[in-house]
């Protein structure tokens, strides 16, 4: 090879290299807090996570209480997420009824803002007969809607063997299947709009209660990964029902699907999977 087409190539690797160097990070808000989870732990391991594998700087919103109704006072404001790029809503807040604040929530995502939505989120922000299947337009249906799937509860923490349906989207290429730890397999009471990603099987041994009633063993499927486009401007949404105990938040395998959710969401991960230019770490 030449020198002067040698020299080239390097210049042109020195401008690549800057131009990333230069790329201003993701801004991140993740919402985290409510009950039955270790949030406060959590929290801080998909911080660092994420930070570890997106050019991004990472911000959260934490509320301690153990309650179904943890309060974020950002939400309160209708433009709460004007300084993010992508929000991962992480909280249990199944009791939180409030139309007005949860209107400020979805509406922030309709009009553009991605959204990453881990476990428990799929068992927030809902009301009346929320245990049947809702109808679109309903007052009880726009975090459903936003979501793209209704879940309403899981069976008894036990391994889930996860399978990666659709393996060229750019989340999932390259990515092994693999079985959790006892994790909580959530129900699908039906798909608003989702784009299956990976979906989840759960083997449920044989159960005695106290009185002696035999409950045989079985097995449970459901969808355990997706994304969506919500609203007129198509954002885009993924979402998983995985991550209850923090030995699954910890799980490099766990944190490689956040972490390229939070890229896709964004539009900043390329069809192979990987980051686009100055995006990655």
């Amino acid at each position: 090879m030449k020198l002067r087409t040698l020299l080239a190539l390097a210049a042109l690797v020195g401008l690549t290299s800057t131009l990333a160097a230069e790329q201003k990070p993701l801004r991140v808000l993740i919402v985290a807090g409510g009950c039955c989870h270790d949030y406060a732990t959590q929290k801080e391991v998909l911080k660092k996570g994420i930070e570890a594998r997106v050019n991004a700087v990472v911000e959260v919103a934490y509320d301690p209480t153990k309650s179904t109704k943890p309060l974020f006072e950002l939400f309160k404001s209708p433009d709460w997420g004007k300084n993010f790029d992508v929000v991962v809503h992480d909280e249990c807040a199944a009791d939180i009824t409030d139309q007005a604040y949860v209107a400020n929530i979805v509406n922030a995502h309709k009009n553009g803002l991605p959204a990453v939505n881990l476990h428990c989120a799929m068992h927030s922000y809902r009301w009346g007969n929320f245990r049947t299947a809702v109808k679109a337009g309903d007052d009880n249906a726009s975090w459903y809607e936003m979501l793209g799937l209704q879940s309403t509860g899981h069976g008894p923490q036990q391994p889930i063997a996860i399978t990666f349906t659709d393996k060229s989207h750019p989340v999932t290429t390259g990515l092994a299947d693999w079985t959790t730890v006892n994790e909580e397999l959530y129900n699908n009471v039906q798909v608003l709009g989702a784009k299956t990603l990976a979906t989840g099987n759960q083997k449920i041994p044989e159960r005695k209660d106290k009185k002696g009633k035999v409950t045989p063993a079985s097995e449970a499927n459901a969808i355990v990964a997706w994304t969506n486009e919500f609203g007129p401007k198509k954002t885009r949404i993924f979402s998983t029902t995985i991550g209850h105990n923090n030995a699954t938040v910890e799980d490099a395998r766990y944190l490689d699907l956040v972490g390229r959710a939070v890229l896709w969401s964004a539009g900043k991960l390329e069809a192979d999977g990987k980051p686009s230019a100055g995006f990655g770490k």
